[in-house]
């Protein structure tokens, strides 16, 4: 099979080239013994197949960081018969640094200059007869966004395979120290592209938004502001599509029901086809409409170049986190929804950010939090007592995301292959939404696909953990399991009744108030108030006047803040697993939210059982 690599930085545009290359023809995963993303896939053009490598994005081939080593390695060993190498040609001068390196490497190549069209609205041109003639490798104007280009692509990819060319230019080596070979680098690129290249202004001015961005304090007001409000566009987006899965459930459950015991079909099994399913349905099209929203909103602001603004207003902050600036914009969206936030982690430049980032943002309370937490609070304490209790849940949010950092960057994003953001700020276009809507839709599809399987097996266990034949909580496998290990939730502050939507708020949130109503007042079994909780409405009035002659408010703060910071939702668990391809790291991250939530769980219990 023909074997194409595609190189380039991150941002180059090169994961958009493989995905309308690839289509659905591709498989992601990890390299061997690497926690860094492989993405392999196939086209076919006039009847020959290509398989087609997708190589991890960095900023160049001679430093230590795992994506690089695996880059090069890749590049020297001969796996591919040609690389495509990828720069931006509106900052050509920036982008050539990767291709200097890799001409001393010697294998076949063409070189692409991806948003040609964002260059020439900015007057530059770049001669690419003439750049061709002095690399001695064919040269590719070219606009990813634009399908028109791709049989331009693939025709260029097929002649080269059968007479493929090799640069006949390279920078020379300087072994004094890493600056001088450097130099050479960048000398060897302005002498490159002298007389091939013509930029438009001499001098850059900024713009008047880009003067607001970059001061200290408000350039990050606004960041926030126009993250928060593209996570209310997301939703917008997002209703249509969920109000399409949250029809499902209704629609199926009587008849499915009464055609399953017509026949006279084991009770279990009739629960879970007219139950379970059709409500698994619904949470993976909520999950992936979400995703479809979220990628539609990220993918305009980064295609604008908003996203580079806003990581640079964050990475002197977040860098203390072991991330990078942008990160701030997975971590805002993660206030609306872990698993938009968890998504949004693809601008990261490589895999041990983006896992470190969907780690952090599982510290973040989502929506559903905070619409089931007041309810809580509210039936123990006061009003200005919950303002303290949301207060108090937030400030542990700082000290969590801290925690998470400490414990998982050593590992993630070690110091030593940390270093300063140095960027230069893309200059802003028009977005392309034909584009921008295919990826989403790809994406959202991708997740669809991925979730449902993941989702409907543990909705299954949690079935099985939740089933009764008459539907009373008492008589199920988790209630037997709850009360005999009762002397233990104890001690972290919670009995039972509270232990049993501890565990249910982690398949999902909004399920905890139908799991108190169901355990506390008889009504509904567990599996309907799980499956059932964003259309089942509990009467709080009564819920609250049952739970405060059961438990205490010590009980009740301890519950608060060990549901909050426990793993998010099944969906979320499952997006994690999904976007970091890495079922070992998905573990961890969720065992140490568990324990992490049943450590503060007993911590608060004891410390306010003194004054309480």
């Amino acid at each position: 099979m023909n074997r194409i690599a595609l190189l380039g930085q991150p941002n180059s545009g090169k994961s958009t080239i493989y995905n309308n290359l690839t289509g659905s023809r591709q498989h992601v995963g990890n390299w061997a013994g690497k926690t860094v993303e492989k993405n392999e896939g196939t086209y076919t053009y006039n009847g020959t197949k290509y398989a087609v490598t997708d190589l991890p994005g960095s900023y160049g081939l001679s430093g230590n960081s795992d994506e690089e080593i695996i880059t090069t390695d890749f590049i020297r060993s001969g796996q591919s018969d040609l690389t495509v190498v990828l720069v931006d040609a509106s900052q050509l001068e920036r982008s050539m640094f990767m291709l200097a390196e890799f001409a001393r490497l010697g294998k076949p190549a063409v070189l692409v200059l991806n948003m040609i069209d964002v260059a020439q609205n900015l007057g530059k041109k770049v001669d690419a007869k003439a750049l061709a003639k002095k690399l001695g490798i064919p040269v590719l104007p070219f606009n990813a966004t634009d399908t028109k280009d791709y049989d331009k692509l693939k025709k260029l990819i097929a002649d080269e395979l059968k007479s493929p060319h090799k640069l006949t230019v390279a920078p020379p080596e300087s072994h004094s120290d890493v600056k001088s070979d450097s130099q050479a680098k960048f000398d060897w690129v302005d002498a490159l592209l002298s007389g091939v290249a013509k930029t438009g202004n001499s001098v850059y001015r900024m713009s008047k938004f880009d003067r607001l961005m970059t001061r200290p304090v408000l350039g990050k007001i606004i960041c926030i502001g126009v993250v928060l409000l593209s996570f209310l566009v997301a939703m917008i987006i997002m209703i249509p599509f969920m109000g399409i899965g949250e029809m499902i459930p209704g629609v199926l459950h009587d008849p499915v029901d009464r055609l399953l015991t017509g026949w006279n079909v084991h009770p279990w099994l009739v629960s879970v086809f007219s139950t379970m399913l059709p409500n698994v349905l619904f949470f993976v099209i909520s999950m992936a409409s979400f995703v479809f929203g979220v990628n539609i909103v990220f993918g305009f602001l980064e295609e604008i170049g908003f996203l580079a603004r806003a990581a640079y207003q964050f990475d002197g902050v977040l860098s203390k986190l072991g991330l990078q600036g942008k990160a701030i914009c997975p971590m805002l969206m993660g206030f609306g929804c872990t698993i938009g936030g968890a998504c949004g982690t693809r601008v990261m430049d490589n895999w041990g950010q983006r896992m470190l980032a969907m780690s952090i943002v599982w510290a973040i309370p989502c929506a559903s939090i905070w619409s089931i937490i007041p309810v809580i609070s509210g039936m123990f304490f006061t009003w200005w007592q919950t303002m303290l209790v949301c207060i108090g849940i937030l400030l542990y949010v700082v000290v969590s995301m801290v925690i998470v950092s400490k414990v998982f960057s050593k590992k993630l994003a070690p110091k030593e292959s940390r270093s300063g953001m140095i960027m230069e700020l893309p200059p802003y276009h028009k977005a392309h939404w034909k584009h921008i809507i295919k990826e989403a839709f790809f994406k959202a599809w991708d997740i669809f696909k991925r979730a449902l399987g993941t989702v409907t097996l543990v909705s299954i266990l949690f079935y099985v953990l939740s089933f009764s034949k008459d539907g009373n909580v008492d008589h199920s496998l988790l209630y037997r399991v709850g009360t005999c290990i009762e002397p233990v939730t104890r001690f972290f502050g919670m009995g039972w009744q509270t232990f049993m939507a501890f565990v249910s708020g982690a398949f999902a949130k909004e399920a905890v108030l139908g799991t108190l109503n169901a355990v506390f007042m008889g009504n509904n079994s567990l599996m309907e108030a799980t499956f059932f909780a964003k259309t089942a409405k509990a009467d709080t009035a009564m819920l609250g006047a049952a739970m405060t002659q059961v438990i205490q408010p010590a009980e009740a703060l301890a519950f608060m803040f060990a549901t909050t910071f426990n793993i998010p939702c099944l969906m979320a668990l499952s997006t994690t697993y999904k976007e970091s391809h890495s079922l070992k790291w998905t573990v961890k991250v969720a065992l140490f939210y568990i324990c992490n939530a049943l450590v503060l769980s007993c911590i608060v219990y004891h410390i306010a059982s003194i004054f309480m």
